[in-house]
């Protein structure tokens, strides 16, 4: 059995490590006095210097041998990286941006590119080393790992309960992934919990046992967790069973790449202009430079309301315009403005992002949100899960919060660094109570208590002591129903396409550890070859049931996601033979979508993977 759960944030920006003692007494488990603890990981701070910091930066640094010395680069684990991890990363990285990969994750569950390829740094120059953004999310854990294992060497890591925390819009191949790059590095009890249901874990610990005071039967909690990169949005509700308070997660967001990272850059073009309007013009590899700049002065001005303001100095490469390097200021106004302005604009809740038609030709790049205003994906999200609650499980008779044109929380959890600013954090609650006031409806209270910088990592750590039976248990299973899409049979038509239509293999709500086997449909593989689907996935559509075909469907109710493949073994078969196929899915332990083909008449099983290369 294992010693300890240990729960990792695995962050676009940063990464967190946190345990807890399973072994602990049952007098202090009956006391709810749970010792948990966050790892300070070994790091280079500097050449030559490895300090401890509770967060690990996400960002690896692909150093040139005439930049640092390689006896400043070892760590306790290893003498001579060949790349640097952490916070000496981001320090060159500011000064070099060409040499620095970060949001690794972003790109990890990008379905437009090969995952597995190496082009990170993207842009840089060839003699610059590549890698992938999954062998990127390999160098996380790993350091994780080391550092885990040199400071407990009596208890590895490999024989740990390991719980690695995903964005709750994670598709099943970015999952997939995450898994993958675990098992690399050697996790062998590995499981995926949701970001946002792991602060509410990390809340309901903090709290002890008056977190049953502080939520009754009927709350709906909305969880807002705005990352470095991402902007993740979950309910859950409060309901009842048998006399006990229950939580059930009823429905996450899409997938929205818009959180710490743009308003960076939002605060680089603010600063390059007021550059532009002294004359200096920058040129774009110091506008990146810029971007590393501004966060951190960003998370200094937010973190500290004393400082009024943070210097920055943009380097230069010494020609006549640029003699040197240049000095700049980024100023608290410049920070409040721009991000409450731009990002978090009081709009009502019929406001939704506004989409444009993307542009034939682009650049190679990450899928940012089109609209930069969170608060408009906030007005959409409650908008769209309007009917999240007619069918959750357990008693919440009474609660009127689904009635109208938008779901209705009564409690709010914030998470990410982003919100710790006290100042967006209260433009937030205000915007959100404006849009319950205006609709009649009591506003919502802000459940507080929560490290927003730690307790993604602590309710994953937690969660493993949960898992045993010894706490409360958020109900959720899988976020979306999934499909496969079929094209229907129709004669052939000049210029038209046959009709396509979505059959159900996996249903919303799917609990880990259940399969289900789609019988009622047959396809037919080829032996040897490689056969693609077309796989969607659905947030809102909760009672379709695997074996369902729907035959046409709302805009937006449907999302396509990267294809599935199968490819059938040829033993004692021909190759080119039509093997007749039904499907089977599966929710594993550990909390991905597994997709199977089984034989009409046979008893193999083969896997139907999710293609997680271009798909284009």
């Amino acid at each position: 059995m294992s010693q300890y759960s240990i729960g990792i944030d695995l962050g676009t920006t940063h990464c967190v490590l946190s345990y807890l003692d399973l072994q602990m007494s049952d007098e202090a488990a009956k006391a709810d006095v749970i010792k948990q603890e966050v790892l300070f990981i070994p790091q280079l701070t500097a050449p030559g210097s490895i300090d401890e910091r509770l967060q690990l930066p996400s960002f690896i640094y692909q150093f040139h041998e005439s930049e640092v010395a390689s006896d400043d680069l070892a760590l306790p684990w290893n003498g001579t990286p060949s790349q640097l991890v952490g916070e000496l990363a981001r320090n060159m990285g500011s000064k070099t941006p060409i040499r620095l990969i970060s949001s690794a994750k972003s790109w990890l569950c990008h379905g437009g590119v090969d995952r597995r390829s190496a082009f990170l740094p993207l842009g840089s120059p060839e003699e610059v080393g590549k890698i992938s953004p999954f062998a990127a999310t390999v160098a996380y854990l790993e350091h994780l790992k080391s550092s885990w294992n040199h400071l407990n060497s009596d208890n590895p890591i490999e024989s740990q309960q390991v719980t690695i925390t995903v964005p709750a819009s994670f598709d099943p191949a970015a999952r997939e992934l995450t898994a993958e790059a675990a098992r690399v590095v050697g996790f062998q009890n590995l499981t995926l919990l949701e970001e946002p249901q792991a602060a509410v874990y990390s809340w309901i610990h903090q709290a002890g046992k008056t977190w049953r005071e502080q939520v009754v039967v009927g709350d709906v909690i909305l969880v807002v967790d705005i990352g470095g990169g991402t902007t993740d949005l979950s309910l859950i509700a409060v309901t009842e069973d048998e006399g006990n308070l229950t939580l059930n997660r009823i429905a996450v967001g899409d997938h929205i790449l818009l959180g710490g990272d743009n308003m960076d850059l939002a605060l680089a073009y603010r600063i390059k202009a007021r550059l532009a309007e002294q004359g200096k013009k920058l040129q774009a590899w110091q506008v990146m430079a810029l971007t590393h700049g501004c966060r951190d002065a960003k998370e200094t001005l937010l973190a500290d309301p004393s400082v009024d303001s943070v210097p920055l100095v943009v380097p230069g490469r010494g020609s006549k315009l640029m003699g040197g390097t240049l000095r700049a200021e980024l100023m608290r106004q410049d920070v409040e403005q721009t991000l409450i302005e731009g990002f978090f604009p009081q709009v009502s809740v019929d406001e939704h992002p506004i989409h444009n038609p993307r542009a034939a030709l682009t650049k190679l790049g990450l899928p940012y949100a089109q609209d930069a205003a969170v608060t408009r994906h906030l007005a959409a999200f409650l908008s769209k899960q309007a009917e999240a609650l007619e069918d959750v499980d357990g008693d919440i008779e009474g609660f009127e919060g689904s009635s109208g044109s938008f779901i209705k929380p009564t409690a709010i959890l914030f998470n990410g660094g982003v919100l710790k600013s006290p100042v967006l954090a209260k433009k937030v609650l205000n915007i959100i109570n404006d849009w319950l006031i205006n609709d009649g409806a009591e506003v919502a209270r802000l459940l507080e208590g929560a490290d927003l910088d730690l307790s993604v990592a602590k309710g994953a750590a937690y969660y493993g002591y949960v898992r045993q039976g010894k706490g409360v248990r958020i109900r959720g299973g899988i976020a979306n129903a999934y499909y496969i899409g079929v094209e229907s049979s129709m004669p052939a038509v000049p210029g038209m396409e046959p009709p396509m239509q979505a059959l159900c293999v996996a249903p919303f709500g799917m609990e880990e550890g259940t399969d289900a086997m789609i019988d009622n449909e047959e396809f037919g593989l080829i032996v040897g070859e490689p056969v693609r689907f077309r796989f969607y996935g659905s947030a809102t559509r909760r009672d379709d049931q695997p074996g369902e075909m729907m035959e046409d469907w709302d805009d937006g109710e449907l999302e396509e996601l990267p294809e599935i493949q199968a490819t059938l073994p040829i033993e004692g078969r021909t190759k080119g033979e039509i093997v007749p196929v039904h499907l089977a899915a599966a929710v594993t332990e550990v909390g991905t979508l597994r997709l199977e083909a089984v034989p009409v008449n046979g008893s193999e099983r083969w896997n139907v993977e999710l293609d997680v290369r271009d798909s284009g």
